[in-house]
């Protein structure tokens, strides 16, 4: 019998930011966050018999967001997450910072870091590199407008609320804008496997870009020019790259670290 090859379905993509222009949160931390930072949230489902909703249901009263029970099956249905946790909340006429005001707002002398994700996919990834940059005190994080995600309801929820809180840039053209930062003061240090130092081995007393790239890919030899550094993370067993996150934390907190030491 002669075999037959069934093409296996892609999952449809999950919906961004750009196509709705409304951003789903689901779970209980992006929605305390969003509530706390004062975003439009438009409104609220819980699921009926859902534990631990009253800080919800409190801060909801306080910033005039309606709230409504539905059943879980509801929002089984509307979840894309699969870790709704009985709370799914959608913010209205949400949008990302614009490049110039946010740049013309920060004060240079205070040497802020800014991250730049080249092309990065990984929802999960890109969700937890906004909670790490957003714990260590990053002035803000770049994104490309093509070829990597959004911001979504699996960003949002792999963040635990810390985009509530981080200015979010996305820009047609990264190393245009890196030039442009460059002109600003900001001094670029990218990653390299080759590179001849180690990432500890740098001093970030200056206003820095942090260049993180994908695990497959890296930065780029285009975004690689633009660097001021190139470092490296020691990998002294078999694996030969880190998870994009777990890098950004890293190097991130290397750079808390030689600050909070002076």
């Amino acid at each position: 019998m002669k075999k037959v090859n069934v093409k296996k379905k892609k999952a449809p993509a999950e919906p961004s930011l750009e196509e709705n222009n409304e951003l789903q949160l689901e779970g209980k931390n992006p929605i305390v966050e969003a509530l706390r930072a004062g975003q439009q949230v438009d409104r609220i489902l819980i699921a009926e018999g859902a534990r631990q909703v009253d800080e919800i249901k409190q801060l909801a009263s306080e910033n005039g967001v309606k709230y409504q029970f539905v059943t879980r099956q509801k929002l089984d249905q509307i979840a894309t997450t699969k870790a709704h946790q009985g709370l799914i909340a959608f913010l209205a006429s949400v949008t990302y910072t614009d490049f110039d005001s946010w740049i013309s707002s920060i004060d240079i002398s205070k040497n802020p870091v800014v991250l730049v994700l080249a092309e990065l996919q990984d929802p999960q990834n890109v969700g937890s590199i906004i909670r790490t940059a957003e714990s260590a005190g990053v002035a803000g994080v770049i994104i490309a407008k093509h070829r990597a995600v959004g911001l979504t309801a699996t960003v949002a929820k792999a963040s635990a609320g810390a985009i509530a809180h981080m200015p979010i840039i996305r820009v047609t053209n990264l190393a245009n804008t890196i030039e442009d930062m460059k002109k600003q003061g900001f001094w670029v240090v990218g990653t390299d496997a080759r590179a001849d130092k180690n990432y500890y081995e740098i001093s970030y007393d200056m206003p820095t870009i942090l260049v993180i790239g994908s695990e497959g890919k890296g930065i780029g030899p285009l975004l690689e020019k633009k660097c001021d550094y190139l470092i490296k993370i020691p990998m002294l067993g078999k694996v030969t790259s880190l998870n994009a996150s777990v890098a950004t934390g890293i190097m991130t907190y290397e750079i808390v670290k030689q600050r909070l030491s002076k």
